[in-house]
């Protein structure tokens, strides 16, 4: 079932971020759910504001923080409900050369849809008023 979240969404370039009620969607497989304890609104996110970095509007940004996972998708085996985590901006495939290398920073699994503002499977997680929002990272 969707739940209700708070999230920062910048609606252009160069507008305000501004805090509001979205809906987030149901977990797919081999995704959690975090509630964010603390985030913070990095160099990246400003980026986005100031029309330096491409990305789709309106957009959900703060990607760096901490959290509580409260709830696991089908599949998620390292992680537990309660389990304190923060979030990576680059998830790890754990199956490309760079996740096999320990280099887990570069993945490559996510590249083709993250500037794009989706999800890796093309969707995305977030809508505001029945509008979808896009993710950023």
């Amino acid at each position: 079932m969707p739940t209700n979240a708070r999230a920062a969404i910048c609606r252009g370039n160069e507008h305000p971020f501004a805090i509001e009620d979205v809906v987030l969607d149901d977990l797919q497989p081999n995704e959690l759910k975090i509630r964010m304890v603390a985030s913070g609104i990095c160099h990246t996110d400003l980026a986005v504001r100031d029309a330096q970095l491409p990305v789709p509007h309106p957009i959900v940004l703060g990607h760096e923080g901490a959290g509580v996972v409260v709830e696991v998708g089908e599949g998620v085996t390292s992680l537990k409900k309660d389990d304190h985590v923060i979030p990576l901006y680059t998830p790890e495939c754990r199956k490309c050369k760079f996740c096999l290398s320990g280099k887990t920073n570069l993945c490559q699994a996510i590249r083709e849809t993250q500037g794009k503002g989706l999800m890796p499977d093309g969707t995305s997680r977030f809508s505001y008023k029945g509008k979808t929002l896009f993710h950023y990272m």
